[in-house]
């Protein structure tokens, strides 16, 4: 869960307990998904563990077009805030 009030205003997915794979495509559909809504910034949760999950995550957002940067939260590494395009 997010603690941090100025987060919890963004759109986010959670994708503990995932596997590479469906972690890559979960996060792609949520991009697309999200881009279509017009939103600009949104939250990945893919915890800390063994690095998996997160790895497939910025694996799958450094190859979508439509992600203009994403970074670790500074203070929660196991979540991942997104910058998508934005379309007028």
């Amino acid at each position: 869960m997010i603690d941090d009030i100025f987060l919890k205003r963004y759109p986010q997915i959670d994708l503990h307990g995932m596997d590479r794979d469906s972690a890559r495509m979960l996060t792609n559909d949520f991009v697309n998904e999200n881009m279509i809504l017009g939103n600009d910034i949104i939250l990945i949760m893919h915890g800390i563990g063994s690095g998996i999950v997160k790895s497939a995550c910025h694996d799958a957002l450094r190859e979508n077009k439509n992600v203009v940067s994403f970074k670790t939260d500074n203070f929660n590494h196991g979540l991942t805030i997104v910058e998508l395009k934005k379309y007028s």
